[in-house]
Order: C-alpha cells, then structure tokens, then sequence
C-alpha cells in the first residue's frame, strides 16, 4: 500500500490559492494534462507527478440551469464549464442576466471573494 502522509493537502492549496486571488489547477508534470477537482492523485493514470499551474481561465459553458430565487432574493445561474485544458468545472456566469447564459458561451475566469472564500466565477468572453 502506498504512503500518501508526505503529500500536501490539495484541497487545502487549491483553497489557499483562491484565497490569494488566484485561480491554479492540477496538472501532470509528464504530460501537462489537466485536472478539477483536487486530488492526491491524477484520476485515471494515478501518477502523484503532479504541480499547480494557472490555467488560461478560458472556457465554454457545457451546461446552464437559472435557479429562480424567492424575491426579493434575485435569480442566479449555476453553469459547467469546459475550460480550454480540459477540465469541466461548475460555477456561476456573472455580468448578464441569468437567462442569457447559453451553452455554448464562451467565458472567462476570474477569482472572486465570496464571505471568507475566493471562488471562481466566469464572465463572457
């Protein structure tokens, strides 16, 4: 059985990060793949090759659902989005009406503070 104890805590970096205004991902050192969410471990492969870089913050939204809150409350959107490099993550798309949001969209990535927590947050492109 392999001894995982000497590794960070990826969760905890990628929350660090976020919490420093910057928006990094995983990827594998031999062969620059791309992944979301955090993990020990490349999903598949299981190489523990692995190093933060920042990604384009390019995407497109895959998927798009307007939730409609009670007013006064407003309505927001919950989106996946296809980043360039690969990984599908889901977020929100801000900067327009929730029911302009379409698959398809080409958006941008941006770092945002939300209470104590950075969070990615895209915009159009």
């Amino acid at each position: 059985m392999r001894d995982f104890s000497n590794l960070q805590h990826p969760e905890q970096e990628y929350k660090k990060f976020l919490a420093e205004g910057k928006f990094m991902l995983q990827r594998n050192r031999d062969t620059g793949k791309f992944f979301f969410y955090p993990r020990i471990a490349e999903p598949v492969t299981g190489s523990t090759n692995l190093e933060w870089a920042a990604p384009s913050g390019l995407g497109t939204v895959y998927a798009v659902t307007v939730v409609r809150a009670k007013p006064p409350a407003p309505n927001y959107n919950v989106v996946l989005v296809d980043l360039a490099e690969g990984p599908r993550m889901m977020s929100r798309v801000e900067g327009i009406a929730p029911e302009a949001v379409k698959i398809g969209m080409k958006v941008k990535a941006r770092v945002i503070r939300q209470g104590e927590e950075g969070v990615v947050v895209f915009d159009p492109a």
